[in-house]
C-alpha cells in the first residue's frame, strides 16, 4: 500500500457550457448590484476558466477578475489574470477584492487545518462588507461526484480508500467533503459572517439548467419552509459569506 500515490487530483468540471450555467447561478445568488465602478473579483479554482471568463467579459457590469488554480487547466484563458498557486495561500494583499469564489474547492485542499487556512485566505482577502460565494459539496450526497459512487462519502474515512479500490475507481480518496454542521462551525470560527442559501440555490438552478422539469415545476409551488429541514441533505452545501465590517 506504499506505493499508492496520496496526491490531492484537481478534478477539475472542464465542461465551459456548464461551467457558464454555473456563473449565471452565481451572479443571481450574489445578487451583486449594478455599479459603474469596476469590481474586483477573485475566483479560487479556475478550472477550465468558464466562470473566470463570464464574469470578465460582461458588458453590463465591469469586472476586473483574476483567477488562481494549483494546476492549470484552463479552455479558456482571456479577459481575465490567472495565477498558478501552490496551496491555500493568496498571493495578494489583505482588503483586495469586492467578491471571491470559491466553488468546490474546500474538499480538495486536505485537512480540516487546511480548509480552516482556506477560508481564513477568503476573509483576508475580502473588503469589509464584500461578498463572497462558498460552494461545498456535502458528505450526505447520495452519489460523490468527484469518483460518481454511491456512499462514498458517507463512509468512515478510513475506509473511503478502500471502498474506491473494491469499486475499482481509484487507489486514494482525495477529497474531504464537509457535512453542514461541521461546515457552519468552521465558519463561524474564522469570524466570517454566513448565510446558508442552498434553498435559493435549489430554485435557481433548476429554473437555469431544467426550467421545464417536474421537479422545477414543483420547487415554484412548495414552501421554502418545507424544505428547511432537509437543507443538510442536499447534495451541495452553498453559502454566501461576507467579511464583518469593525
Amino acid at each position: 500500500m506504499s506505493n499508492i500515490d496520496t496526491a490531492r487530483k484537481p478534478h477539475a468540471a472542464l465542461d465551459i457550457r456548464s461551467r457558464r450555467a454555473k456563473a449565471v447561478k452565481i451572479e443571481r445568488l450574489l445578487k451583486l448590484p449594478a455599479t459603474e465602478a469596476e469590481i474586483h473579483l477573485l475566483e479560487v479554482g479556475t478550472g477550465s476558466g468558464g466562470i473566470a471568463h463570464y464574469f470578465a467579459s460582461q458588458s453590463k457590469q465591469r469586472y476586473l477578475v483574476d483567477a488562481v488554480d494549483v494546476c492549470d487547466n484552463r479552455q479558456l484563458t482571456d479577459g481575465f489574470r490567472y495565477t498558478q498557486v501552490d496551496g491555500t495561500e493568496l498571493p495578494f494583499p489583505n482588503e483586495s477584492f469586492d467578491v471571491v469564489l470559491s466553488n468546490h474547492v474546500i474538499e480538495h485542499v486536505g485537512d480540516r487545518e487546511a480548509q480552516l487556512r482556506h477560508l481564513l485566505e477568503l476573509k483576508r482577502v475580502l473588503k469589509p462588507g464584500a461578498v463572497g460565494y462558498l460552494a461545498v459539496p456535502n458528505r450526505w450526497m447520495f452519489v460523490e461526484p468527484h469518483y460518481r459512487l454511491a456512499f462514498l462519502s458517507w463512509l468512515p474515512r478510513r475506509l473511503r480508500s478502500p471502498y474506491l479500490r473494491l469499486w475499482k475507481k481509484g487507489k486514494f480518496y482525495d477529497c474531504e467533503p464537509l457535512q453542514m454542521n461541521e461546515l457552519e462551525s468552521m465558519l463561524s470560527e474564522v469570524a466570517l459572517v454566513w448565510k446558508n442559501i442552498c434553498i435559493e440555490a435549489l430554485h435557481v438552478t433548476f429554473e437555469i439548467e431544467r426550467p421545464d422539469s417536474l421537479m422545477a415545476r414543483w420547487m415554484r409551488v412548495l414552501p421554502d419552509a418545507v424544505l428547511v429541514p432537509f437543507r443538510g441533505l442536499i447534495p451541495t452545501l452553498i453559502y454566501r459569506i461576507e467579511r464583518r465590517i469593525e
